[in-house]
């Protein structure tokens, strides 16, 4: 299959292969996993709420009723529940692939911390980087592959995140955007490293444009906008797109067997489109800025990547 030929509704037979999403509840993460387990994946469903996952899990299973899903509670913002649920994933079995996916996009007004750390920055970053290093064995094993999910919102700032847990200047906009600025430069600091310690896994980046829930299907418990919502996310239909259109960069990323680490895949016209290679923002790219982030999260997370151990599960 060529880049050219790539298309997100007829994708390839994935019978076999194991993914795990995390945030897979609502938004991209539930049409992530809709769409991986129509193409025959076996999927890892993970979510805060008990309730929550069962709702999502019956609405795959309405849209594909031969869909081979299992629920995971697994909350990023908690690294006593990240430990917990990789153990349970490793339990399970054989992992192809691990969908970054949750996360906060409309942060609180005020700060709040979850475990010491600023909350935005512990659910969309520390989470996705101690929950990567608990499942770098079996992904190697598989020689599978990570997507870390970014934002469009990264080429509009400017500032690099020298303090990402915004001790001082805190504010909604900047928790947001410098979190989707550390996810990415954190996914091509992965890259940069699995290839440095020859561990047979990927990382990408992949973003989803600009994805509203105003131009996405009503699915009941999963998507319920409201009539304001629909009529105000229509009018921007030239500059919008669906949540189910949003996951196919993402699902892209995860899954095209021609992608390679350290490839970003987003929409062709940036903010809506079918899913093509994109360019990071300049200041995510940095070596120097990745290497740092990478030592933060090492720090706040107590998690080491085992690289060694991960090279001998592949071999």
């Amino acid at each position: 299959m060529t880049r050219a030929d790539w298309d997100p509704r007829n994708l390839p037979d994935l019978s076999g292969r194991t993914y795990l999403v995390t945030g897979a509840t609502r938004g991209l993460g539930f049409f992530a996993c809709e769409q991986i387990a129509a193409a025959g994946a076996h999927v890892l469903l993970t979510g805060r709420s008990p309730h929550k996952l069962q709702t999502a899990k019956e609405a795959v299973k309405r849209t594909n009723p031969d869909a081979s899903i299992e629920t995971l509670l697994l909350d990023t913002s908690n690294l006593g529940s990240v430990r917990a649920a990789a153990a349970t994933a490793r339990a399970r079995g054989r992992l192809d692939g691990l969908l970054l996916n949750a996360g906060i996009v409309h942060p609180p007004k005020t700060r709040e911390t979850a475990g010491g750390h600023e909350l935005v920055f512990a659910t969309n970053v520390l989470g996705h980087f101690a929950l990567a290093g608990e499942m770098l064995k079996p992904l190697a094993a598989a020689r599978g592959r990570m997507v870390w999910v970014g934002s469009m919102s990264t080429s509009l700032w400017n500032h690099v995140p020298t303090d990402p847990e915004l001790v001082e200047g805190y504010s909604p906009w900047r928790a947001y955007v410098q979190s989707k600025a550390a996810t990415t430069a954190l996914g091509l600091e992965a890259d940069r490293r699995l290839r440095a310690h020859s561990v047979p896994v990927e990382s990408l980046i992949a973003h989803p444009g600009y994805s509203t829930s105003g131009r996405t299907r009503g699915i009941r418990g999963v998507n319920e906008p409201s009539r304001l919502s629909r009529f105000v996310d229509n009018l921007q239909a030239p500059i919008t797109q669906s949540k189910e259109q949003g996951a196919w960069s993402l699902v892209r990323a995860l899954v095209d067997p021609t992608a390679e680490g350290g490839t970003m895949y987003g929409p062709t016209l940036v903010a809506r489109g079918l899913p093509r290679p994109a360019t990071p923002s300049r200041r995510s790219r940095g070596a120097d800025l990745g290497a740092d982030l990478w030592q933060h999260c090492e720090t706040a997370t107590h998690v080491r990547w085992p690289f060694d151990r991960a090279r001998r599960a592949a071999s």
